[in-house]
C-alpha cells in the first residue's frame, strides 16, 4: 500500500506523521503557574465545608482586587448559598431546560449572579433517583462552554466539587485539564482525608497519562489540634495553605450565612493568608498513601494492632449437614 503513495502529498503526510510519534513526550509542568486566569478546582468530603471556605476565600479575593468566579459543581447546589446571604442561587441544568422547553435562549444573567466583585452561578444536578450526578456535571460544562466560558476575563476561576463520588463527571477538571490545580480540604478525621488522598490519586494517575493538573495544597478546615490532616500533608508531599480552628463564632456566623472573610473581620487576616497561598501554590505532583499508611496517621492506642486476617472455610458459612450431602449419581457395576 505504501508503495502506491509515491513521493506525493499522502506520504509526505505518512512521514511527518511517524516522525511526531517518535518525539518524547513533554514532561508534566511542575513550576508555578504562568496562565493568566488561575481555574482552581476545589474538592472534599460532602459537608467537611468547601461551600463555607470558597464563599469566604472568593470574597476575600475580591476584597483584594481580583475578580473571581465561583462555580457551585455540587449537586446540592449550596455552594453559593453563604455568599448570597441563605439565597438559592437558580442552577444552569434546570434554568436552560426550562428556556428550552419555552423556546427562549438562555443568557448569562439567567444564571450568574454577584456579590462585591464576585461572580456565581451553580451547575446543579438532577433530582434524586433520577439522573446521573457526573453526567449533570458534564452538561453543566458544555451549557459554560457555550455561553462562552473560554473567552471570560477573571483572575480566579474557582470550582467546588464533591470529593467522595469517583465518577468521571466529578473528576473531569483533573482528567481534562481544565484546571491547573486542586486545592483539597480536609479535616483531622479518617474520612475526610481519605478522600483527600483518593483526590492526590486521581491527579497522580493522570499526571501519568500526561496531565498537567496538580496539587496547591491542603485547607485544614474546622482544626482541633490533633494534627492529622498537618501528617497527611507531609506525608503526600503537599503544603498545608491555611487552617481553620474549630471555634464556636465562626460556625455560628457560618450557620447565620454571614461572611467572614473579610479585611475588617477577626478572621479576615486568615482567609488573606489563604487567598495569597492560594496564588501562589504551585501544582505539585503528590504521592498518595496505602490504606495501611493513613489509618497509620491516627492514634493506634485504642484499636487492635497486630491483628492478621483470617480466611473463613466453606465450613463456618454452612451447616455440616449442608455441606456433606447425599450423593444423587447412579454408579452402575461394570462388568
Amino acid at each position: 500500500m505504501s508503495e502506491g503513495l509515491g513521493g506525493g502529498p499522502v506520504r509526505q503526510l505518512h512521514d511527518y506523521l511517524r516522525e511526531e510519534a517518535h518525539e518524547d513526550v513533554a514532561a508534566p509542568a511542575t513550576g508555578p503557574v504562568t496562565k493568566e486566569t488561575q481555574i482552581i478546582a476545589i474538592y472534599g468530603k460532602g459537608g467537611i465545608g468547601k461551600s463555607f471556605t470558597l464563599a469566604n476565600l472568593s470574597y476575600m479575593l475580591a476584597q483584594l482586587g481580583k475578580k473571581v468566579l465561583l462555580i457551585g459543581c455540587d449537586p446540592k447546589s449550596d455552594t453559593t448559598s453563604l455568599l448570597f446571604g441563605g439565597r438559592a442561587c437558580p442552577t444552569i441544568i434546570q434554568t436552560s431546560s426550562k428556556m428550552k422547553d419555552a423556546g427562549a435562549e438562555l443568557t448569562i444573567g439567567d444564571v450568574c449572579f454577584k456579590r462585591d466583585g464576585v461572580f456565581a452561578m451553580e451547575l446543579g444536578g438532577p433530582e434524586v433517583g433520577r439522573g446521573c450526578g457526573g453526567r449533570g456535571i458534564i452538561h453543566g460544562f458544555e451549557t459554560l462552554e457555550k455561553l462562552g466560558f473560554h473567552d471570560w476575563d477573571f483572575d480566579f476561576v474557582l470550582l467546588d466539587f464533591l470529593g467522595d463520588v469517583v465518577c468521571g463527571g466529578f473528576g473531569l477538571p483533573i482528567a481534562r485539564d481544565m484546571c491547573q490545580k486542586v486545592v483539597v480540604v480536609g479535616s483531622n478525621d479518617l474520612q475526610s482525608l481519605y478522600v483527600a488522598n483518593n483526590v492526590c490519586s486521581a491527579v497522580q494517575y493522570f499526571r501519568k497519562l500526561g496531565g498537567n493538573v496538580g496539587v496547591a495544597g491542603l485547607v485544614v478546615n474546622k482544626d482541633d489540634g490533633t494534627g492529622e490532616a498537618q501528617a497527611f500533608a507531609r506525608s503526600v508531599g503537599i503544603p498545608v495553605l491555611a487552617s481553620i480552628p474549630q471555634d464556636e463564632d465562626i460556625r455560628r456566623k457560618s450557620a447565620n450565612y454571614q461572611i467572614i472573610g473579610h479585611p475588617e473581620n477577626r478572621w479576615g487576616p486568615l482567609f488573606e493568608q489563604l487567598a495569597t497561598a492560594l496564588g501562589e501554590a504551585p501544582p505539585v505532583l503528590p504521592d498518595p498513601l496505602s490504606q495501611d499508611d493513613l489509618i497509620g496517621l491516627f492514634d493506634a492506642s485504642d484499636k487492635t494492632s497486630g491483628y492478621s486476617l483470617q480466611p473463613a472455610t466453606q465450613e463456618d458459612m454452612c451447616t455440616a449437614s449442608k455441606i456433606q450431602k447425599p450423593s444423587l449419581e447412579i454408579i452402575y457395576d461394570t462388568v
